[in-house]
């Protein structure tokens, strides 16, 4: 773009009035040397004041940055909770409701807008990074834009990943949600109120859902009302939302906790109580008996256009159901032959199957009678293997770690999981692991389950994306699990180079985690595109794998309750596999394996094709 103004000499003048006065043909001739002379002048002049202003890349480039700017900005005022996860405080006292109709207009305009303001930035102008980041930001806009497609919002609760399981969380006064002040207090009472809206809104989707053929399978309603039930317990002391009371700051006057305890008496008694009251009465009764028998989601109506859309969100990628179970076949046969190899190793002569069960049942992999000797063997595990960590990684995250035990209201159905550090790193990124009995605890795993959830899986995966000083704000807190499980995955693989696995049953371990994810493609797909129930997926995975029977049932239901979200580990890890080995034989001597991670993790989480786009490009300007 460029501006320019005319200011006319008495040259030009004088060759106006002669253009007036002579034939046509020395008109036209005179006017094109006129032109010609004239654009020439525009661009060499730069002696007059009103200059040719010129807007550059640089310009555009900042631009595209301020954009990127505004949409982090907008979207946490839509998202308050994800803004007090990532350590922005200003909107702790907000919960708008996702489920009113007013909130999804909005995020529809959002994702509208931003959409539209992509167009306005040509490749040409932006650098690489801001490439990737413009593909990154339209996925987004599309995706997000697809899934109100589909009435997702007709299933709000479930056993596993519902809003009510996060509430929950940041109401123990352990998570994100802080309570260090009087402020503090007050804004979770606050939040509690939008939080209550939701609840009521969260019934009536399911009432207009229960008419439609919108409705959790039976099974999973049994999971749900248990853990509706815990929070309606009318003992103060023993509730999970009382427990910030029990906690406070030694600041505090004697004043100030008398009006919070108040406040928290009131809120819980006449409010929470209440409303888990009502949700837990409808779900254990008129809900459960409409529950369905089927398993998969393409029971319901347009549940195969769903699934495919469920498939695109979790991997990234554009593979099919049928591609997926076909791959997931042939993955369990390959891992299955590494596991005859690790029994014949430790000396047992029964078949596969029989293994599994000797796994499961070996008491020596069952040590421990309490809870926090098995967070101290995960924190030893820690200290093993910390002297060679510096071998595969040069870069390492600066936010703290810590092990704890999942919260009781909901270990039950829960499975082991990463809870990240806030963005500016002073909350610690927390590995969760539930120890519903302690007794019956096994080990085997335990090594590759803390490379995978923690170090350097998720804790390194997460804390470096929040820490980098080149991504946009917004990019730090994506979530794309086709790259993030498909990171943790493969972290899991380099426990040998770190160390571990000296022990057969741990290497085996390994195997059998890879198994697991290897045998989600087959049941996944399964139940949510070839009509398999749940039983046949459950018997799929004890035929398959050592997990317990318990473990296994957890597994099945929570694939029920999201269907695509289990293809994400083995699909992510098999692509990150391929470029490792790509990039191995390309370079040869030159190459570092510590580079190769920093190449895969310092673009933060991105859709698989981007990362393989961006480590082609790595091998290419290495060679």
């Amino acid at each position: 773009m460029f501006t320019f103004s005319f200011k006319l000499t008495f040259i030009e003048m004088s060759f106006i009035f002669f253009m007036q006065n002579c034939n046509e043909m020395i008109k036209r001739i005179l006017l094109i040397i006129c032109l010609s002379a004239f654009f020439i002048s525009c661009k060499n002049d730069t002696s007059k004041t009103e200059k040719t202003v010129v807007v550059s890349p640089k310009d555009t480039s900042a631009d595209f940055n301020k954009m990127l700017d505004e949409y982090y900005e907008e979207g946490l005022k839509l998202d308050p909770v994800q803004a007090t996860f990532a350590g922005d405080n200003r909107y702790n006292d907000q919960f708008p409701n996702p489920l009113a109709d007013e909130t999804v207009s909005k995020l529809k305009t959002y994702y509208h807008a931003y959409k539209t303001k992509l167009t306005e930035f040509a490749d040409v102008d932006l650098s690489d990074s801001q490439k990737m980041t413009k593909k990154i930001l339209q996925w987004e806009c599309d995706m997000n834009l697809a899934g109100f497609n589909f009435r997702k919002d007709y299933f709000p609760i479930d056993q596993m990943w519902s809003i009510n399981l996060v509430v929950g969380q940041l109401a123990s006064g352990a998570s994100a949600q802080p309570f260090k002040t009087v402020e503090d207090y007050n804004n979770w009472l606050k939040r509690l109120d939008g939080y209550l809206a939701w609840m009521t809104s969260a019934e009536t989707k399911m009432r207009e859902g229960m008419k439609k053929g919108f409705v959790l399978p039976k099974s999973l309603i049994k999971k749900v009302v248990p853990q509706l039930e815990a929070l309606t317990i009318e003992e103060l002391d023993k509730h999970l939302f009382y427990t910030p009371v029990k906690n406070f700051p030694k600041e505090f006057t004697d004043e100030e906790k008398k009006i919070l305890v108040e406040s928290y008496n009131k809120t819980i008694l006449e409010k929470i109580i209440p409303a888990y009251k009502s949700v837990y009465q409808f779900m254990s009764a008129e809900y459960m008996d409409a529950g369905r028998t089927s398993s998969g989601i393409s029971e319901i109506p347009e549940g195969a256009s769903f699934y495919q859309h469920q498939i695109r969100l979790y991997t990234t990628t554009n593979m099919t159901a049928d591609e997926i179970h076909s791959l997931g076949l042939s993955e369990v046969a390959r891992i299955s032959e590494e596991m005859k190899k690790i029994k014949k190793e430790v000396g047992f002569e029964g078949d596969l199957k029989s293994f599994f069960d000797h796994v499961r049942n070996k008491k020596e992999l069952m040590p421990f009678t309490e809870p926090q000797q098995i967070l101290d063997n995960f924190n030893a595990i820690h200290d093993r293997m910390k002297p060679q960590i510096e071998k595969l990684f040069d870069v390492k995250p600066k936010t703290a770690f810590e092990v704890r035990r999942t919260e009781a209201f909901r270990e039950k159905s829960a499975s082991a999981e990463y809870n990240p550090g806030s963005l500016d790193g002073t909350r610690p990124g927390i590995f969760y692991t539930p120890i519903p009995d302690a007794t019956k605890y096994n080990v085997y795993s335990d090594e590759s389950l803390f490379l995978h959830e923690a170090i350097p899986g998720h804790h390194y995966q997460i804390s470096l994306t929040q820490e980098s000083k080149e991504l946009p704000k917004f990019r730090k807190t994506l979530w794309y699990s086709g790259y993030g499980e498909g990171w943790a995955l493969y972290s899991e693989s380099l426990g040998k180079e770190l160390g571990l696995y000296t022990d057969p049953y741990q290497y085996f371990g390994m195997l059998g985690a890879e198994m697991h994810r290897a045998i989600r493609l087959v049941v996944d797909t399964g139940l949510h595109a070839k009509g398999w129930t749940r039983e046949q997926a459950i018997q799929y995975s004890l035929d398959n794998e050592a997990e317990s029977e318990a473990g296994i049932i957890s597994e099945i239901e929570r694939y029920m309750a999201n269907p695509g979200q289990a293809l994400s580990y083995k699909i992510g890890q098999l692509k990150i596999r391929e470029l490792r080995a790509k990039a191995e034989t390309a370079l040869g001597d030159k190459f570092d394996i510590r580079n190769f991670h920093n190449q895969v993790l310092e673009t933060g989480c991105v859709p698989l094709a981007l990362l393989e786009d961006k480590i082609n490009n790595w091998i290419n300007s290495s060679k």
